[in-house]
């Protein structure tokens, strides 16, 4: 399927994912959206690097409905269309499994807003605008965390099965003109995780039957190869996790 002249949009595109997959939809020849929440130099730096014409910033905060509705008015005022979505924007931090107390009730709940509710609310602003096209696709990036119950804490690995569920019903009532998947990578060497460092990325890559770190520009191509070939997929999860799941 051929991107030229579309328009995708990317939550938390000024991160490591995000930025990967906004480049490539660029040079697919979309007109990318590069949304973020506090990091707008990033974002702008992404902009600035992205192939083609068309592109711009917008902030997306994930806990604030009002300014999802405001882009997605912002999107057809300005574009006209929607074709791909990109939810790529989350939120953890390193908390041990084994330290109950840790995972505070805070927590829990800015990881559920950031993780389930904002994508959530993100697909429901642009929804209308989506359905006018014939072949429109939203991704969620997800985790592999969601299927081993593992990740930097309980509650994320949980909010991620929940991201892959709501793919699911959301496949069913966005079908025929909307397709709807989740990419789950594996641990990526970005800075997404506060506290994980390079080695202990390595470390973890090695019990894998790959034995390498997965790279954000292969889980960037997970995305595209579910919007441009895997055009009779939608409800599913694809993972880029190197068989974490089999070790």
């Amino acid at each position: 399927m051929s991107m030229q002249g579309k328009v995708a949009v990317v939550t938390g595109a000024s991160g490591g994912i995000g930025s990967a997959t906004a480049r490539q939809l660029a040079e697919a020849g979309c007109k990318v959206v590069v949304g973020y929440n506090n990091r707008a130099d990033d974002a702008k730096k992404v902009v600035s690097g992205l192939s083609g014409s068309g592109h711009r910033v917008a902030r997306m905060p994930m806990e604030d409905t009002a300014a999802l509705r405001d882009v997605a008015a912002m999107v057809e005022r300005e574009y006209g269309r929607c074709d791909v979505l990109v939810n790529s924007a989350g939120f953890t931090r390193m908390i041990s499994h084994s330290d109950l107390e840790a995972l505070t009730d805070e927590l829990i709940d800015a990881i559920f807003v950031a993780n389930v509710r904002g994508p959530f609310a993100t697909i429901r602003a642009f929804a209308p605008l989506m359905k006018r096209s014939d072949a429109a696709v939203i991704i969620n990036i997800s985790s592999a965390a969601a299927l081993s119950g593992g990740g930097s804490n309980i509650a994320y690995g949980a909010s991620k099965a929940a991201v892959d569920t709501m793919a699911k019903s959301l496949a069913r009532v966005l079908g025929p003109n909307i397709r709807v998947l989740s990419v789950s990578p594996g641990a990526v060497d970005t800075g997404f995780v506060p506290g994980r460092t390079t080695e202990m990325v390595e470390c973890a890559a090695q019990r894998t039957p790959l034995k390498r770190v997965v790279q954000a520009d292969e889980v960037a191509r997970t995305v595209m190869a579910a919007i441009t070939h895997m055009t009779a997929t939608t409800g599913t999860v694809l993972l880029v996790e190197a068989g974490s799941l089999l070790a």
